[in-house]
């Protein structure tokens, strides 16, 4: 990987980009946003911790992340030309979303926050690419690109260093007035219009709830998740068996995990959100594991339709289900459930549901 220095030959800001700037803030809260910050494009710091996580494997199968050389932390690499990126971060806790009831109710199905809604990617890049083009109509001639958690980018360390938050022990980014709960996005941009470059402090001092409270403790220390012992990239990235020895450790919870966001006291200044895209669809906060074990492959295309959940297939959906249900009350329904199932979507599933029923079957 290459460790080319990042050139800084970035020409001073005139009145027009310092005005420009000004009213960035006021643009950003039209199309949504709830704080915006614009930053440099020197990350290599960031990038030697890339490389180190990726050389220990905590990635897993995740191998896009290594992919691309060092263009994650060469946003001139992945648009030419950009000298700025101006990020912003978006809301998206529902109101009257619970999280612990639901955690605590092994009978229900635990689905992370973020992804009860609209797909965030879509809604997020269109109002991006809308302040875009409204300061490339003020700036005249002017390039940029959008990305929300779609390409090559270091998104928590460009939004960490245009002031938005810390990047956490959890390794998510920290909002001392906001908490966690919210969606980044990027504008790649080529006009030198003045940074916000002033890394937040670290607030986490001693605290350690976020290590302590993860389900599978998949904290190597602060600051260092393996993701191979993470919740969520055990229900969405990983393709296969879910290791044995960790689905006990998984509970009710089948797409994504927030336990390292719930356990974090910045999260009691986190604020719900206006937006209606990311409303529960299909009463998904509230379901139970036995109502979508019970969904055949067209219903779960049709309900997830638009929707995050969609990424981890109908295969994956049902072997995340089926290790909730070995971790569920034990019951006569349940164990039907996952016996009427043997043999109805493949050997991966049909293995998940024997150990479920073994788990049921236990005394």
């Amino acid at each position: 990987m290459s460790t080319e220095s990042i050139p800084e030959t970035v020409p001073e800001p005139n009145n027009q980009l310092i005005h420009l700037r000004q009213q960035l803030d006021a643009w950003a809260e039209e199309f949504g946003f709830q704080q915006i910050g614009v930053s440099g494009i020197d990350l290599e710091q960031h990038g030697e911790y890339l490389k180190d996580w990726l050389n220990k494997g905590y990635h897993g199968s995740m191998s896009y992340m290594g992919d691309h050389d060092d263009m994650r932390w060469r946003p001139d690499k992945l648009h030419p030309g950009t000298i700025r990126v101006i990020s912003a971060r978006m809301d998206y806790l529902a109101p009257g979303v619970d999280l612990i009831e639901t955690l605590n109710n092994p009978d229900q199905a635990y689905i992370s926050r973020y992804a009860l809604g609209r797909d965030y990617h879509k809604l997020i890049r269109k109002r991006l690419t809308q302040l875009g083009k409204r300061i490339q109509d003020s700036a005249q001639a002017m390039g940029f690109r959008a990305f929300v958690d779609s390409a090559p980018v270091l998104e928590r360390a460009l939004a960490n260093k245009a002031g938005l938050g810390w990047i956490g022990k959890n390794t998510m980014l920290i909002n001392r007035t906001a908490g966690s709960y919210f969606f980044l996005g990027e504008i790649l941009i080529d006009l030198p219009l003045p940074t916000d470059d002033t890394y937040q402090q670290d607030h986490c001092g001693r605290c350690r709830s976020c290590l302590d409270i993860c389900p599978t403790q998949a904290f190597t220390g602060p600051y260092v998740l393996d993701a191979r012992r993470c919740i969520s990239y055990l229900t969405i990235e990983l393709d296969g068996a879910i290791p044995e020895e960790l689905r006990a450790m998984m509970g009710n919870r089948i797409f994504g995990c927030d336990d390292c966001q719930i356990g974090c006291p910045w999260n009691r200044f986190s604020k719900t959100t206006s937006e209606t895209d990311f409303t529960p669809r299909h009463q998904l906060d509230k379901a139970t594991l036995l109502e979508l074990f019970a969904w055949d492959e067209p219903t779960f295309l049709k309900r997830t339709e638009g929707m995050p959940i969609r990424r981890t297939g109908y295969i994956n959906w049902c072997r995340n289900i089926a290790v909730a249900l070995g971790n569920a009350s034990q019951s006569l329904d349940v164990s039907i459930a996952l016996e009427n199932r043997l043999g109805q979507v493949n050997e991966l599933v049909d293995e998940h549901i024997k150990w479920a029923i073994s788990r049921q079957r236990s005394d």
